[in-house]
């Protein structure tokens, strides 16, 4: 009987359907969470730790949200882009892949000119990129402990002191009065601003003490819409380009779970 059943037509096609569906899960296994993207807590402490190169600060949440929206978009391109075939023959990472989809995404998007009043309007929330800065010019000590910093200070105003002290005081012009805070602190824009010009005073920064003297204050300058029309229009096009893209990619996180690990 077993003879007679191995010769069976009807088991050896059964056996042969059976193989064939077992080779066919082994090689293309099952799509698993297609549509979920895990932001890991692993990726969530390389934003962190990618933030800053200098280490000065570490990132807010509102920063980690921009970070993981980025490499969430960036992982949607690159899923996107796969489906589509985008990726066949390129062994490149993801991030190339998803550049590839960027880019016919940005060439799918065609921006007519602004209309006087969508200018105007777009002008009026970013007059500040075409702004002269106000500006300041100031003289600075290497920072220190406030004592030593007094030191300084007394053998300044006496005319004492030190050559070394002469070559470490540095120069600073021209500076925009907007980037003091992020370099320097609050604390010291505020004291330098408030400062009489021509004059030696100690002023703390956010790495320690500093003798100063506010050598110079130019004021800024608002910027007018038929003086810089031109460059305006080419940035509202790039804004508008920027905005109608990141539409289409968010329609396509529309269709994504978005999870977050605790």
């Amino acid at each position: 009987m077993l003879r007679s059943l191995l010769r069976e037509p009807l088991l050896h096609f059964a056996v042969l359907g059976a193989t064939i569906f077992a080779a066919d899960a082994l090689l293309h296994p099952p799509a698993k969470d297609e549509k979920v993207i895990t932001v890991t807590k692993a990726l969530r402490q390389s934003f962190i730790d990618n933030f800053d190169e200098d280490k000065e600060r570490v990132p807010s949440e509102a920063d980690l949200q921009k970070m993981a929206d980025a490499w969430i978009a960036s992982e949607i391109l690159y899923r996107e882009g796969k489906a589509l075939g985008v990726d066949r023959g390129d062994e490149m990472i993801r991030d190339r892949v998803a550049f590839k989809l960027q880019l016919l995404i940005f060439d799918q998007v065609h921006v007519p000119p602004p209309t006087d009043e969508q200018l105007r309007a777009w002008f009026a929330e970013n007059h500040a990129r075409f702004d002269t800065p106000e500006r300041v010019g100031f003289y600075l000590t290497p920072a220190t402990d406030r004592a030593s910093a007094e030191g300084q200070l007394a053998d300044i105003s006496a005319q004492r002191e030190s050559e070394d002290l002469r070559e470490q005081t540095r120069a600073i012009l021209g500076r925009p009065v907007d980037s003091l805070a992020a370099a320097f602190g609050d604390g010291f824009r505020d004291g330098l601003l408030a400062m009489p010009q021509g004059e030696w005073h100690l002023l703390q920064s956010k790495d320690g003490w500093h003798v100063v003297r506010l050598d110079s204050r130019t004021p800024g300058v608002p910027a007018k819409l038929e003086d810089v029309r031109d460059d305006a229009e080419k940035m509202w096009h790039t804004d508008e380009t920027r905005r109608q893209a990141w539409e289409a990619v968010n329609r396509l996180k529309a269709s994504y779970k978005i999870r977050y690990e605790p």
